[in-house]
């Protein structure tokens, strides 16, 4: 334990919006029982990049005895979750001239042969904003790596309605001895072959982690479809986008809380459509 800046959220002011989840570059944050919680300590940097996100003024910086923060620990965090959040995370550091942490960053990047090479050629580029709203324009181009759009009309395998996790009943007879697919909303615009890839044969939850606001109701929901029926396998498919990892994170605390034990299948869908 040493004395260092660290964050502290008021629960009594948090209203649990988790407008302060994706904009925490080191993903210490949660959304837990409708509260914003620090999951680790060690994860946290005392910066306050989560400060401004905070329509409550519920998060402050505080100097106090916490774990040490760890930059190892975060960045084998951060590159789970794909080129963006890394970008995100490195710009973070740069910007708050963390160039200790920066450099151990890069280090750790290189011993696991991570490279990231953006847009513009840099390693990384360090772009302004979120990079999950980065405007692109892809016309054009072709996706050297997509499969062969199919000749023929193909049919959906959709076998329910609706879909939408807000929607959605626990009870609803679907979900008993289920194969369920929990998906971020934008996978299914994105990659052309979601459906047979992903959706044939499952029962499907979907949701937006950044805009849709009921994430403590969605962790209950979730965690009871989980708990009420013989959920026989989960897959968790998100977007590469930094504010999409808090899909994961949501599956994973609704199986936690269900208390079952289920190996969670995770796949991430980069932004040109493709399986990263």
């Amino acid at each position: 334990m040493v004395k260092r800046k660290i964050i502290k959220i008021d629960e009594e002011k948090c209203n649990g919006c988790g407008k302060c989840v994706p904009n925490c570059p080191e993903g210490a944050l949660q959304i837990i029982d409708g509260k914003a919680r620090l999951v680790g300590e060690l994860l946290c940097d005392g910066l306050g990049a989560c400060i401004g996100n905070c329509p409550e003024g519920a998060i402050i910086v505080e100097e106090r005895q916490a774990q040490e923060y760890s930059e190892r620990k975060v960045i084998e965090n951060v590159v789970k979750a794909g080129k963006n959040t890394i970008v995100a995370h490195l710009k973070h550091l740069k910007e708050h001239g963390q160039h200790d942490y920066l450099r151990q960053a890069q280090e750790y990047m290189k011993e696991n042969n991570i490279t990231v090479v953006c847009d513009d050629g840099d390693k990384p580029s360090l772009p302004c904003g979120c990079p999950g709203t980065m405007t692109k324009d892809f016309r054009g181009k072709t996706n050297e790596t997509a499969e062969e759009a199919p000749t023929v009309a193909i049919k959906s395998e959709l076998c329910q309605w609706p879909t939408q996790l807000h929607l959605l009943s626990p009870n609803a007879p679907y979900f008993q001895d289920c194969d369920l697919l929990i998906a971020a909303d934008c996978v299914a615009f994105a990659y052309a072959n979601f459906h047979k890839r992903f959706l044939k044969g499952k029962a499907l939850a979907m949701f937006c982690p950044k805009l849709d606001t009921a994430m403590d109701m969605y962790l209950e929901k979730l965690t009871a479809i989980i708990r009420d029926n013989n959920v026989k396998s989960i897959t968790a498919v998100k977007m590469e986008v930094p504010c999409c990892y808090g899909a994961l994170k949501l599956t994973e605390e609704a199986l936690k809380k269900s208390g079952k034990n289920i190996v969670i299948r995770e796949c991430t869908i980069s932004i040109r459509g493709e399986i990263a």
